[in-house]
């Protein structure tokens, strides 16, 4: 079915036009750090019933809106992050990490909590437990007046705008809005990833994107795809244009404005791991929005994008010519 949505010559076009205009994307939201310890487990530990892991590798990622950064970057669009960082190990690694892709580090606040920073300790393939240090509450003060600036910066010089929101304290409503209205102004897309904290505070944007579990949450009532005539009714509480629902090994589901729903398929051939795919679909659609897919266009192209991350180990990226060949082939 996606191949009956999109040409291979208008797919092709689209995928390889962010590299070739500089496309911009601004990616506001909660950026982490997420470190991998991989070990063996060779004995049980004397001071508790816990296994004793013996690390022998140490690696980083991106992780939240830092890995929509990624993705963006990899599918060829320059990229700029305003987020909120420590003063600490954890955020200069960050800031190395984004520097190191190319993106514009001026969006990158420096606040008096820590670096989110998500650690997993890996023991022959199995996570044996994850270990997570962050201060979650909302920014406020002379935090928010920093983020209202680099907010100003960014959207004046963007192509599109990513909301990210893992509910860790950037994407508070004050900075929503002023965020939206300002991309609004300027007449770009914005794409939302949201979280349950902040949920109906996203209106003007272009694609809501929620998954279904949070959806179901937020209207605290299951929603039937089978019989979905509710779900034009839910995007017109949102407030925003259209409503873009993943659905995991089901694909996605688009809602237009006029009541319009398009069912997409997945297109995934193996499902590696999943962790992710969100943070590949968001930055896939901003930036096909970007070079003038319709909305439609672009989640058909996101959707084979996920179909190429969840093959892949981790939080992983997909390029132009990754999405060329997944289609081709399917």
């Amino acid at each position: 079915m996606p191949k009956e949505l999109i040409s291979r010559a208008r797919l092709q076009h689209l995928v390889e036009a962010p590299s070739k205009a500089r496309t911009r994307i601004t990616i506001l939201g909660d950026a982490m750090l997420d470190i991998y310890l991989h070990g063996d487990v060779e004995r049980i530990s004397p001071e508790a019933p816990v296994p004793v892991v013996r690390v022998r590798e140490r690696k980083h990622a991106l992780g939240g809106a830092a890995n929509v950064a990624q993705n963006a970057a990899a599918l060829g669009a320059r990229t700029e992050l305003v987020a909120a960082l420590g003063d600490d190990a954890a955020g200069t690694q960050l800031r190395a990490m984004l520097l190191s892709l190319g993106a514009d580090p001026r969006g990158l606040i420096t606040t008096a909590r820590p670096t989110t920073t998500k650690t997993r300790v890996v023991a022959r393939g199995q996570q044996v437990v994850r270990v997570d240090e962050e201060v979650d509450s909302d920014l406020e003060g002379a935090e928010v007046v920093s983020l209202f600036a680099a907010v100003d910066l960014a959207v004046a010089e963007a192509d599109a705008l990513v909301l990210e929101d893992y509910n860790k304290g950037v994407l508070i409503e004050s900075v929503i809005r002023r965020a939206v209205a300002a991309a609004n102004r300027r007449e770009i897309p914005v794409v939302v990833d949201p979280k349950y904290r902040n949920f109906f505070a996203y209106a003007g944007a272009t694609i809501f994107k929620p998954n279904r579990r949070e959806l179901e949450a937020a209207l605290g009532a299951a929603v039937d795809l089978e019989h979905p005539e509710a779900l034009p009714a839910v995007l017109k509480r949102l407030g925003a244009e259209r409503l873009l629902l993943t659905l995991s090994e089901h694909g996605m589901a688009l809602i237009e404005p006029d009541g319009v729903i398009h069912r997409i398929p997945t297109t995934a051939r193996e499902v590696f791991d999943v962790v992710g795919a969100g943070d590949t679909v968001t930055a896939w659609l901003a930036a096909m929005l970007a070079v003038g897919a319709t909305p439609l266009e672009a989640a058909v192209i996101a959707n084979y994008a996920a179909g190429v991350e969840v093959g892949k180990a981790g939080a992983a990226t997909v390029s132009p010519a990754e999405i060329v060949a997944a289609y081709a082939a399917s």
